[in-house]
């Protein structure tokens, strides 16, 4: 073969033809955009720090914020917990992450309860969180007690300052006493019989109180008291208007009363009625009063000056008493000489217009003579 027949062969050899050129430009064009893809994919990779509930771990995450973050771990929050960087917030890498879950506390400090929340993950936490005092306090589980996600019941009682007075003494006790009685036996003083405090002794000690301490003695006595009668008023028009006449005198019931004496600190106390019986009942008085119209004239006897009679004889006084209590009344009648001219009782409790009508009655029967020393004033 000629030389420029080989030179020809190798021209054609180092041209390759057309179509194996199309097959090499698509596939560059693939690797090229491998290539872009793969740097664009690792530019989004974060490698963040997520730490909840105080356990940390490292992660790679393609989340663009937070929120993305959060619902791609599974972690839903609630108002009561805490997260930071807070909820929206972007991503980058290196950040650190934390979320802290509430917990709930039925707190009971120092006699009172409430629901409280805390992130805190032990009582000692919680504690501190709460800004509660808890030097030399009781408290109903350890310090060191984990706090789950469920909660606990906590009771608090911290240290206060109470003061008593007893036996003519001062005394302040630090305690944590759940009640007044707890704290009296820590202060070394001793209760017996009805012996109390000022304050109830199941109340709780507050801090600064002071409490006293009531020594009490106490006995009963029975007294018998007197029930008083009742009075029962009859009209009897078979009487004279305005003479009463006890049918059945009254008589007192007897009460038997107990009282409780007490002493108190040497201070004796108003007697307390504790209980009572009725020994006898009482006996109710009855009394007729008259509503007949009393008459006034009596034949031979009107026309006589029985106002100067009255007034020699009693001073004009329809209740006068003489001092041996023997008669009475404006014209001084025993009690036989009433009862013989119809009257009831005594004179003078009758009304003055009838005694002076039976008056009249005795001196028709009998003259002036029964009242020897003043019948004269009649005529005068």
């Amino acid at each position: 073969m000629s030389t420029s027949h080989r030179s020809g062969a190798r021209r054609r050899k180092a041209n390759p033809p057309a179509d194996g050129l199309r097959r090499i430009v698509p596939q560059a064009l693939v690797v090229a955009f491998l290539a872009g893809g793969t740097s664009a994919f690792v530019a989004n990779d974060k490698a963040v720090k997520l730490s909840v509930d105080g356990v940390p771990r490292t992660l790679h995450t393609f989340a663009d914020g937070v929120d993305e973050l959060l619902a791609a771990e599974g972690l839903a929050v609630g108002e009561h917990d805490i997260v930071a960087p807070a909820p929206g917030t972007d991503l980058a890498s290196g950040d650190e992450i934390v979320v802290r879950y509430g917990r709930p506390v039925a707190l009971t400090l120092d006699g009172r309860r409430r629901e409280v929340w805390t992130t805190a993950r032990t009582v000692d936490g919680a504690l501190r969180q709460l800004g509660v005092r808890a030097e030399g306090a009781y408290l109903s589980v350890s310090r060191s007690a984990p706090i789950s996600r469920q909660g606990l019941a906590l009771d608090v009682r911290t240290e206060r300052a109470v003061t008593f007075l007893a036996d003519g003494r001062e005394r302040t006790v630090r305690t944590n006493a759940a009640t007044v009685q707890e704290a009296v036996e820590e202060a070394g003083i001793t209760l017996s019989g009805q012996d109390t405090t000022s304050v109830p002794l199941d109340s709780f000690p507050r801090d600064g109180q002071t409490v006293t301490v009531l020594r009490i003695t106490g006995t009963q006595e029975i007294r018998e008291e007197p029930l008083p009668f009742a009075v029962e008023r009859t009209r009897d028009p078979e009487l004279f208007a305005g003479t009463e006449v006890v049918e059945r005198q009254g008589a007192p019931g007897v009460r038997r009363v107990t009282y409780a004496l007490r002493t108190v600190n040497g201070v004796r106390q108003r007697p307390h009625r504790v209980r009572e019986e009725i020994v006898r009942e009482p006996v109710a008085q009855r009394i007729r009063i008259g509503t007949r119209p009393l008459p006034t004239s009596v034949a031979g006897a009107d026309g006589l000056n029985w106002a100067a009679l009255a007034a020699c004889e009693s001073g004009g006084r329809p209740g006068a008493v003489d001092p041996s209590g023997t008669y009475g009344g404006l014209y001084q009648f025993d009690p036989g000489t009433w009862r013989s001219l119809g009257g009831s009782g005594v004179a003078q409790d009758a009304p003055a217009g009838e005694q002076t009508f039976r008056a009249k009655k005795l001196y028709v029967q009998r003259g002036a003579s029964p009242w020897p020393h003043c019948g004269r004033r009649l005529h005068g």
